[in-house]
């Protein structure tokens, strides 16, 4: 089975399946705060620490891109429910070429160029900067992501697990375009947000499995407080400058760094800096289920891995088009 999934998608990379359970855990209150550098103390009983610090580093996927993996690598397998995180830079004419996906979510945020998506079941078009695409590949999807344009293409893409209950079902997007992501702005702090709530203001995204993903932008010297549902697993993937996470006196964490929180109510950062700082608060419901990963495929056993693969072969549960269909 292995030769075969190789054969059909050699540039994925396929590794020996694994059985985790992610143990980390947290606690939240329900408060969204910024406040003036004067206030010097976290606004929560408990606020949340920095339990693991992970610099995601180079490596090749898909067909000649190039991608800082920060989840879904040996530091960092995984943090129940996210599976991987890849901060993505992709010239032409590297891309993602046509590959399968079963059992999971992907949500990719464009950040500079724009990637075009098509897959089997007759969806096409093209995301750009600041837009965000939340793709549920549910029972099975065949697509392909490649540049559109020929400048270089940038953004981050978040794979996050489905309950056994739902990795079955049927595939669905949800496409935002950057104008239609609701924003916040208070005390040098902005925040932009993909899904889930901050300042007030809630996102529209239906996420299946309970998820908060919030880009934020400090200018110098500011801070922000953000609250997190008390019993989501949550990190910090930072984009560019440099903070202070948890608490005031911390140490500063440069970009290309993901920051994974441990228990507590909320999450403080300071900008201690005279440049801008930029970073994705990442949050999510743990499902508390088994993983088996095959490659592209999440399920909860073995025996689901090995009928994935079949039906992949064969063409057939969720995987019918995949005979006759090729991007263009």
């Amino acid at each position: 089975m292995r030769a075969i999934i190789h054969k059909l998608c050699p540039f994925l990379s396929i590794r020996t399946p694994t059985i985790r359970i992610n143990s980390f855990r947290v606690s939240a209150s329900t408060r969204n705060i910024t406040m003036s550098e004067s206030d010097q103390a976290p606004p929560f009983d408990n606020p949340r620490l920095v339990v693991k610090k992970v610099q995601a580093k180079l490596q090749q996927e898909g067909d000649g891109a190039v991608v800082r993996r920060g989840i879904g690598r040996t530091d960092l397998k995984n943090l129940d429910p996210f599976l991987m995180l890849d901060d993505f830079s992709v010239t032409p004419p590297a891309g993602f070429p046509d590959h399968p996906h079963r059992g999971f979510e992907t949500v990719t945020y464009m950040l500079e160029g724009g990637i075009t998506h098509q897959d089997f079941a007759g969806h096409k078009g093209t995301i750009g900067p600041g837009d965000v695409q939340w793709m549920t590949a549910g029972r099975g999807i065949i697509h392909s992501e490649m540049p559109a344009g020929r400048e270089t293409s940038k953004g981050l893409q978040l794979w996050i697990n489905l309950s056994s209950k739902d990795k079955m079902i049927e595939p669905r997007y949800q496409e935002l375009l950057r104008g239609d992501i609701e924003r916040a702005e208070k005390d040098g702090v902005e925040v932009r947000i993909i899904a889930g709530e901050s300042m007030g203001v809630q996102s529209p995204v239906y996420t299946r499995t309970p998820a908060m993903f919030l880009d934020f932008t400090l200018k110098p010297r500011a801070q922000m407080h953000q609250s997190i549902p008390e019993s989501w697993n949550s990190f910090v993937y930072i984009l560019e400058g440099e903070g202070a996470f948890g608490i005031p006196n911390s140490s500063p964490v440069a970009a290309h760094h993901v920051l994974v929180l441990g228990p507590g109510d909320g999450l403080s950062v300071w900008n201690r800096s005279s440049k801008t700082l930029r970073f994705v608060l990442i949050a999510g419901q743990p499902l508390n289920e088994p993983v088996v990963q095959y490659g592209p495929f999440v399920m909860n056993t073995q025996a689901e891995i090995d009928r994935t693969i079949e039906d992949y072969h064969y063409s057939k549960n969720g995987f019918e088009m995949a005979k006759y269909w090729r991007s263009q």
